[in-house]
Formats: C-alpha cells, sequence, structure tokens
C-alpha cells in the first residue's frame, strides 16, 4: 500500500496511538506518521509487519490534526501525549483542579482578581464611568486590575502606565477597553481595535492585549504569556500561528487549542480557561 502525504490513518497494533497523519509521501519500504497519541513515528512496511489503515474521512478529523505542528528537529521542545501531560500535571497537583496546592498557587489570586473586576468595572459600573467622561478613575482601575496579578511582568505594567499618561490616551484606551470587553459587535474587530491603541501607547505585548478579557471572562477567554502558551502548544502538537506582533489569527488559534484542551480534560472537570492556563503553564517545559 502506498501512503500520501496528508492521509490520516490508524495502526491497528497500536490503538493507544490514535489518528494519525502521513507526513511525506512513502518510499515503498517506510511512511513518517505523526500519531495524536505517539507522536512521529516511522513504520516500516516491509510485508512481515502490519500496516496502518487509512481511516474513512467521517472517521478522519481531530483538532491537532487539523492543526497539525511538526517539530523541527532542532527544536528544544518535543511532542508529548496529552495523556503524559495529564499525568504529569496530576503528579504536581493532587487533586488536580480541586486540590489544595492548585487553588493556594493557582487559582485563589485569579478568583480573586476576576472577582475584582467585576466590581470595580463590571459592565453597569463602567458604563456610569464612560457618561461622566472619567477616563482617568478608568485607567487607574484598570491598573489597579493588572497589578492585582503577577500575569504581566513589572517591565510591561511599567510600560502600561507610561502610556496612560495623558487625557487623550486615557480616554481613547476606556472606550476601546468597554468595547472589547462589553461590545456588541463580532470579537476580531474589537480585538484589532484594542490591539491599536495599546500600539499607540507603546503598550502592545501579549500579556496586556489578552489579560483583561482573561480576567473578565476566564469562562470563554485565554491569556497569553507567549513562552508558556507557544511551549504547551508544541509539546502537544497544536499550531497556534505565534507572531510576535499582535494579531488576531494567532489569538484565535489559541482559543481554538484552549477549547480543545478544556475538552480533552473533562475528566478533570476544568472550571473554565484558569484551570486551562494553569494546566498550560505546568506541563510547559521550563527552559
Amino acid at each position: 500500500m502506498k501512503y500520501k502525504k496528508g492521509d490520516r490513518v490508524r495502526h491497528p497494533s497500536k490503538p493507544e496511538w490514535g489518528l494519525g497523519e502521513v507526513l511525506i509521501n512513502s518510499n515503498g519500504e517506510t511512511v513518517k506518521i505523526f500519531f495524536v497519541g505517539g507522536g512521529e513515528k516511522i513504520i516500516s512496511l516491509s510485508p512481515e509487519y502490519t500496516k496502518p489503515e487509512i481511516s474513512p474521512i467521517d472517521q478522519a478529523s481531530h483538532p491537532v490534526l487539523d492543526n497539525l505542528k511538526v517539530s523541527k528537529s532542532d527544536s528544544i521542545i518535543k511532542y508529548k501525549s496529552l495523556a503524559s501531560s495529564i499525568h504529569y500535571f496530576s503528579d504536581q497537583f493532587p487533586g488536580e483542579f480541586y486540590g489544595a496546592r492548585f487553588n493556594e498557587e493557582e487559582r485563589d489570586y485569579k478568583d480573586k482578581a476576576n472577582k475584582l473586576a467585576k466590581e470595580i468595572l463590571g459592565r453597569e459600573e463602567f458604563s456610569l464611568l464612560l457618561e461622566n467622561s472619567d477616563y482617568s478613575e478608568i485607567a487607574r482601575l484598570a491598573l489597579k486590575l493588572v497589578n492585582k496579578t503577577n500575569l504581566i511582568s513589572p517591565f510591561e505594567k511599567m510600560a502600561l502606565k507610561d502610556g496612560l499618561n495623558n487625557q487623550k490616551s486615557k480616554e481613547v484606551f476606556a472606550k476601546t477597553l468597554n468595547n472589547l470587553l462589553y461590545g456588541d459587535a463580532d470579537l476580531e474587530p474589537r480585538f484589532d481595535r484594542f490591539i491599536k491603541i495599546l500600539e499607540d501607547i507603546n503598550a502592545s505585548k501579549w500579556t496586556v492585549v489578552s489579560y483583561f478579557l482573561f480576567i473578565f471572562q476566564p469562562e470563554k477567554h485565554m491569556f497569553v504569556k507567549p513562552t508558556i502558551t507557544q511551549y504547551a502548544a508544541e509539546l502537544c502538537g497544536y499550531e497556534i500561528s505565534y507572531n510576535p506582533q499582535l494579531n488576531w489569527k494567532t489569538y484565535k488559534a489559541v482559543l481554538d487549542f484552549s477549547n480543545y484542551l478544556f475538552d480533552e480534560l473533562s475528566e478533570l472537570k476544568p472550571r473554565d480557561m484558569i484551570d486551562i492556563q494553569s494546566f498550560m503553564w505546568c506541563i510547559a517545559p521550563k527552559i
């Protein structure tokens, strides 16, 4: 049997490898395949060995393979099955998402920041401040939320503070942040407008652009810590199209990756993206 690049297959003798994708056309002797549960494998096509079976189209979809990132040979991050990552996470945090250590080190301070966000800049509170043109107060409260956690580095916090040093920048920031959090239009144009104001005030960092959505709406938005997010995605073989320049495509890919993890971790009962962000932080290699 010949295999062509892109074929989706399963190996009858290795069901634990799950679905795979042929990476290059087979040469008649071997075929190189990436399996979701096993990573890259070179399979012999000699008659005495069991051959991979091509999967029917209706059984050939998988979030990782549909967004596959194959690590380069010189990459410092090597693929690891999600089952292995879950095992590592469980060892680090007994009780997983509901254990005392996880709550103390990962969950509690983010929950407090989320509660504070809703109290000081909830939809009604934010709207009233805008009606009164109190842009300085909105900027002050936004910075208070940023300082509530250690998710954003001190240098990035300072850049945001310095960027909000005049009334005009505070006004534009306040209106754009409100639109990002509570606007009715599709998220993409709202996200793009927030990128623009951060660029204008020299505070365009992934941590800053993703922080407010994550803190206010952790049920559906993810915080992007560039290195950790890239490492976690590459570890899982998932392409997030990372670009250091802020852009919607990368953020959307991070959301898709986060939702994939949320679904795959269902047995651990994650509550929201706070749990998923902490899982990424735990499994990503600390290099």
